[in-house]
């Protein structure tokens, strides 16, 4: 018997939602093409819970299935080079209150974290960043020639802002990653601000990437997002994505705002128009996920906090102190290095993160799945660590 499109849509589980919500639309990978420490990329087997990579585990939403099941049964337009990219654009303009040319597209944030390396850093001009966070723009640095300057963190596994600075001075580009990934942790509104005026005082000419794809997560209430700075000022720029709060890991869209001259610099390095590297799922996805009221994202930060609380709850009354999480992971000291833990878990159905050096001996990074995926994690996290609660029975 033949089958329609929209037998095979139906057939396939678009029609119905629930089946594409966190297996494909859901989930990716961390784009570690460039990362020294890459792990093995592994399929994710049925019935395994996969807490490696990050991701919202409930997926996006039934606006966005249902914009994506529309643009299947339609037929015609994933057979078409798309011209959405002026539709999310102004989405998210309508979001931001900013204007197309303090806009640019990008296939996740990774295109974006690479033009800016490209643009801002130099055999003269390096990169800074902490040691450790999101390994994208050094290890593109690497890769393109140019030199790279680490900054410890401080004893909170926080941004050591002072040291930061003085690393900074003459440096091309600043990464800025807040929350930090993989350490969760977050720094403030007010001391970012701060940061950022005195750098542009000490050394004008060094553009900060502020990495804001965790930002939906962060409950402390010192927050805002920098993207007013970014308008004014041309060393300034803010990345997001889609891949997080969002749940659309898998269909890779991202984007940046800056000042019109900065994004102008990036524009060239990034393919994203004519018939560039986005498609056509993620363009119309993202342009529904942006549209939406605040409801969204408010359900998703206060669902991850009550799973965070309770996994950072087991970790502490067994004597493993988690980093202040503002994210959807955490960092954990297991006292036991993170390979062994991760091949344990792996054994029993539990996939968390690879190695983050120089923390590998002692720490592990666990993503936040859902309540249900937690608790059974939890429970394995117990047999592999064999560490009891010392709370009160």
């Amino acid at each position: 018997m033949a089958l329609s499109r929209r037998q095979f849509v139906r057939t396939a589980g678009i029609g119905a939602g629930a089946a594409l919500t966190s297996s494909v639309w859901g989930r990716g990978r961390e784009n570690r093409v460039w990362s020294p420490f890459e792990a093995e990329l592994q399929a994710v087997d049925r019935g395994v819970i996969c807490i490696a990579s990050n991701e919202n585990p409930v997926g996006p939403g039934k606006k966005v299935l249902d914009s994506l099941r529309g643009l299947l049964e339609g037929g015609a337009r994933p057979g078409r080079y798309s011209n959405q990219t002026a539709e999310l654009t102004g989405a998210i303009c309508a979001h931001f209150k900013v204007k197309p040319e303090n806009v640019l597209l990008s296939e996740g944030s990774t295109e974006i974290l690479r033009a800016a390396t490209q643009v801002f850093t130099a055999r003269t001009k390096p990169l800074v960043g902490t040691i450790p966070t999101y390994e994208e723009c050094a290890g593109y640095a690497e890769l393109i020639g140019n030199p790279v300057r680490g900054v410890k963190l401080n004893s909170e596994f926080k941004i050591d802002l002072d040291a930061m600075l003085a690393a900074a001075k003459g440096a091309g580009l600043v990464f800025y990653c807040n929350p930090n990934n993989p350490t969760a942790t977050y720094v403030g509104a007010k001391a970012t601000r701060d940061f950022l005026s005195r750098l542009n005082s000490a050394s004008p000419e060094t553009t900060v990437l502020v990495d804001e794809a965790y930002f939906d997560y962060v409950t402390d209430p010192d927050h805002e997002t920098h993207v007013p700075i970014a308008l004014e000022n041309p060393r300034v720029i803010v990345a997001r994505t889609f891949s997080k709060a969002y749940g659309m890991a898998g269909l890779r869209q991202g984007y940046a705002i800056g000042h019109p001259d900065t994004i102008k610099k990036m524009r060239p390095w990034v393919g994203s128009s004519g018939t560039g590297s986005l498609n056509v799922f993620g363009l119309a996805a993202a342009t529904v996920a942006i549209a939406q009221d605040n409801t969204f994202t408010t359900n998703e930060r206060n669902r991850n906090k009550a799973v965070r609380d309770m996994v950072t709850k087991w970790f502490s009354e067994r004597g493993m102190k988690p980093t202040d999480c503002q994210a959807n992971f955490m960092f954990v000291n297991i006292g036991t290095p993170a390979k062994a833990f991760r091949e344990a878990c792996r054994a029993r159905g539990v996939m968390v993160a690879r190695d983050f050096p120089p923390f590998e001996k002692t720490h592990a990074r666990i993503s936040l799945g859902t309540m249900e995926e937690m608790t059974k994690a939890v429970q394995v996290f117990g047999e592999v660590l064999a560490k009891k609660s010392t709370a009160a029975a």
